[in-house]
Order: C-alpha cells, then sequence, then structure tokens
C-alpha cells in the first residue's frame, strides 16, 4: 500500500535537516552546514517553507521555496523574481516514478494558498518534467558551462 504524506517543515528538527542536508550533499555537493543553516532561516520565515515527502512512512523526496537560490549570485539581474521552487529532490530509487511530479504539485499548492501568485524556477537536469507540469521556460543562460533554464509558473486565477 502506498501511503503518501507531506509535511511542511515547521520548526528545527535536527533529524530531518540532517536528512535533506546528507541529500543535497550527495545530489549537488552542497555543504551540510549550508543546508542546515538555510533550513534554519526558511522555516523561521512565513514568507518561505520547505516540505518532506514521505511514501509509507519513509522519506523519500523534498524541496521548497525560496526567496533567494544560488543562481542569484551568478546573474543578479534574475533578483526580480521573488518566489523561487527549489532544490527539489527524490531518492534515486524513486525517481521517474512521479514522485517529483507530486511534491511539485504539492509545494504549488501550498504557495497559492500561501498567496503566491507566480514562482520561478532554474534547471539544467529537469526542464521537461516542469513543462508537463505547466511551467514555460522564460530565459534560457549558461552558467559554469550549465545550459540553464529559467522557468516560470502563474499561480494566480
Amino acid at each position: 500500500m502506498n501511503n503518501i504524506n507531506f509535511q511542511i517543515v515547521k520548526s528545527y528538527d535536527p533529524e530531518i535537516f540532517m536528512l535533506i542536508a546528507d541529500w543535497y550533499f550527495s545530489e549537488w555537493n552542497i555543504p551540510v552546514n549550508t543546508t542546515i543553516e538555510r533550513l534554519k532561516a526558511i522555516t523561521a520565515d512565513k514568507d518561505q517553507f520547505q516540505v518532506l515527502m514521505t511514501l509509507d512512512g519513509k522519506p523519500i523526496a523534498t524541496g521548497g521555496v525560496y526567496n533567494h537560490v544560488g543562481l542569484l549570485d551568478k546573474v543578479p539581474e534574475l533578483a526580480i523574481h521573488k518566489k523561487w521552487l527549489a532544490l527539489v529532490y527524490t531518492i534515486p530509487e524513486k525517481r521517474r516514478m512521479g514522485y517529483g511530479a507530486l511534491i511539485c504539485n504539492h509545494i504549488l499548492h501550498h504557495a497559492k494558498i500561501s498567496g503566491i501568485e507566480k514562482m520561478n524556477l532554474f534547471t539544467d537536469t529537469a526542464e521537461s518534467l516542469y513543462q508537463r507540469l505547466g511551467w514555460t521556460v522564460t530565459d534560457r543562460l549558461t552558467v559554469n558551462k550549465r545550459s540553464i533554464a529559467v522557468m516560470e509558473y502563474a499561480l494566480a486565477n
């Protein structure tokens, strides 16, 4: 039986923070302490949030809405975009099964009921997934030899 649950990470939880930090380090080489500090800030800010998805009680995916993403440090003119779907991660053994789409849709739903009208993201690996979910490409850039698509999703009715 597949019991899927979503949890908004609300406060400092060392176990969940460390799990997400380990995932982000293994996938993107983001230092563990960087992720933990970011999660502390995000969970303390009502305008940002992090979601943890579980399947039959086992954590399998995460992602969030952030006011600042690393791309803004390299391309400051993108700071005109205020809300970013960021750091969406699914454990390797559960990829290509629709869980990434599920957590993205949950994050978008929570963003909409939180009053967010427009979201952005950037990707160099999952553009087709986001297009299937209704995102549109607004810009293409090359950063550190990576071809990046900047995308937008309108949440307003």
